[in-house]
């Protein structure tokens, strides 16, 4: 049941070339930092993650982009990475733009066992009717565009049928977690991290505040230890290392 792993190198240290990631964040905050670093380090490519973004330039998974090592994404948003918009426009990478909600749903559903949904999110789009590029080709053209989906009318509304996401691994990050895996996320990390961590087969979460079991109030507990299989505590440095895209003051 003792599921911490003291170094993040070993923590990540049997992801593959090719494997499938689930990774928690919103923008910068809450993402897995220090894990995403030893990936890094690790040297896995032709890696496809599932994240809401792909973090920024110099930041979060924008460090993997840089250097290569994803050849797809499944995500909602791409406005903060120049690096991201030149590879997708130049037919390096591979992209699946989804509605934010149904990115969210898609993750939850996999990681409870549901293989596929209806939702109205997407209808009269080309999310529903396909011929979103995935892939460009570096003229221009579009060499894979997104398939049309199944549609079905619910009390006379139509809607799309969605599948569950699962992973290979999953990477996130929690404010407190105690050996058995069970988590606890702070404010706005508790966005995609829940889910992420649901969806991924192998779980690596890095916690900021490693407790004992029995220190963490059940009904507290966001996530429980089931879904995950390893936990890095992080230290004081790098549980102090936090970024966010922009910085707004008031005059």
């Amino acid at each position: 049941m003792d599921k911490v792993i003291r170094k993040a190198t070993d923590a990540v240290s049997d992801i593959p070339d090719g494997a499938s990631l689930a990774v928690g964040g919103f923008g910068l905050n809450g993402i897995p930092e220090t894990l995403i670093r030893a990936l890094h380090a690790q040297g896995a490519s032709a890696l496809q993650v599932v994240s809401n973004n792909c973090g920024v330039d110099d930041r979060g998974l924008g460090i993997l982009l840089g250097a290569g090592r994803i050849s797809r994404v499944t995500g909602s948003y791409v406005g903060e990475n120049k690096e991201f918009a030149r590879q997708y426009l130049s037919g390096e990478l591979e992209v699946e733009l989804v509605p934010q909600g149904t990115l969210a749903e898609r993750l939850r559903a996999g990681g409870c066992g549901i293989p596929a949904f209806y939702t109205p999110a997407g209808v009269g789009t080309q999310v529903a009717d396909g011929g979103l590029p995935w892939r460009y080709a570096p003229d221009g053209s579009i060499v894979l565009p997104s398939p049309a989906k199944e549609t079905r009318l619910y009390d006379g509304r139509p809607h799309v049928l969605e599948h569950g996401i699962t992973t290979d691994f999953a990477l996130v990050r929690a404010w407190q977690g105690d050996r058995h895996g069970n988590l606890v996320f702070r404010r706005a990390a508790a966005n995609f991290n829940p889910l992420a961590a649901m969806a991924g087969r192998i779980t690596i979460a890095e916690v900021e505040e490693l407790v004992e079991p029995g220190v963490l109030d059940p009904d507290q507990v966001h996530l429980p230890g089931i879904f995950v299989q390893r936990v890095l505590p992080l230290t004081p440095a790098q549980a102090a290392d936090k970024q966010i895209e922009k910085r707004t003051v008031r005059a």
